[in-house]
């Protein structure tokens, strides 16, 4: 078995995936769930897995799964490994976070073909009017002294929620997106902020000339933990009506272990923790835009 590509002979210069990751048991379990989600409502469209354990999703026909290990410091940047294999084999890819529910079809199937290269986000605004409801020092601080240093303003700059977004070709300058996010996770990772791949995201599009812009319908229904709480606590949903996918969600989130087990992981976390450090500490010498741009 190829365990570097399960369901290879599944097309893949088609116009439109969708894509997610899927590294450790927690996420892979996400993901299957979401595989099937995508099986039931739309078997038509390709699913992109990048995972540490392709075979798990062998029974999904749709499913491209390729083999990953986590590069950046908690996994939140490896999304652009995610979207970069996507994009090198679709012209468009739909980013969904593996623990999002697709309780629908899509509603126009013909929108693919509609969508303007370059990013198009579900939900998010401009970086300036985000900032404005942040409260963390640091992570103002860094953003700051990248705009200052790329020469960005950041009234250009938008933000999203990154547990959903469109991505299109866009005449090759998805490459240069990619290098510069990269050399971006660096900087913010260096600095202690291992999350925020948003910042990352829309710094980089800025800078690059990628087109970025905004959808504000849904194009399928679908379940978040976290946007379903802002629905239930707003109106816009019964909460007895989702209450069985939190629960699956939370059963998936926190499942019951012994206290064996959990010693074991959290020692075994914190020492990939340091080596992803140590990691980080070779890889950002190596940069050359990191050392030519950032390097004090």
């Amino acid at each position: 078995m190829n365990l570097n590509a399960i369901n290879p002979s599944k097309n893949q210069s088609g116009t439109f995936c969708f894509c997610t990751l899927a590294v450790g048991d927690r996420y892979r379990i996400h993901a299957q769930i979401l595989a099937q989600d995508l099986q039931n409502q739309m078997p038509d469209i390709p699913l992109l897995i990048l995972t540490d354990r392709p075979e798990a999703f062998q029974q999904f026909p749709q499913v491209l799964a390729f083999k990953h290990q986590i590069q950046s410091i908690k996994g939140y940047h490896d999304k652009r490994f995610v979207l970069d294999k996507a994009l090198s084999q679709f012209e468009s890819c739909l980013f969904l976070d593996s623990d999002v529910r697709v309780l629908g079809p899509m509603l126009d199937l013909s929108a693919a073909s509609l969508w303007n290269p370059g990013i198009t986000a579900r939900a998010g605004t401009g970086l300036a009017n985000h900032m404005k409801n942040m409260n963390d020092p640091k992570i103002l601080k860094v953003i700051h002294q990248v705009a200052q240093t790329l020469d960005i303003d950041l009234e250009t700059v938008q933000w999203l929620h990154e547990f959903m977004f469109i991505m299109k070709r866009e005449d090759g300058l998805e490459q240069e997106f990619f290098e510069l996010w990269q050399t971006l996770s660096y900087v913010f990772e260096s600095q202690g902020i291992y999350g925020g791949e948003s910042f990352s995201i829309g710094l980089a599009a800025a800078k690059v000339g990628m087109n970025f812009e905004f959808m504000r319908e849904d194009l399928f229904p679908f379940f978040k933990d976290n946007i379903e709480r802002v629905r239930v606590k707003n109106g816009q949903s019964n909460l007895q009506d989702k209450q069985s996918y939190f629960d699956s969600h939370a059963a998936i989130e926190h499942p019951r272990r012994s206290v064996f087990w959990k010693i074991r992981n959290k020692l075994t976390q914190r020492a990939i923790f340091y080596f992803r450090i140590l990691r980080l500490k070779i890889w950002m010498k190596q940069d050359p835009h990191f050392l030519r741009t950032f390097k004090a």
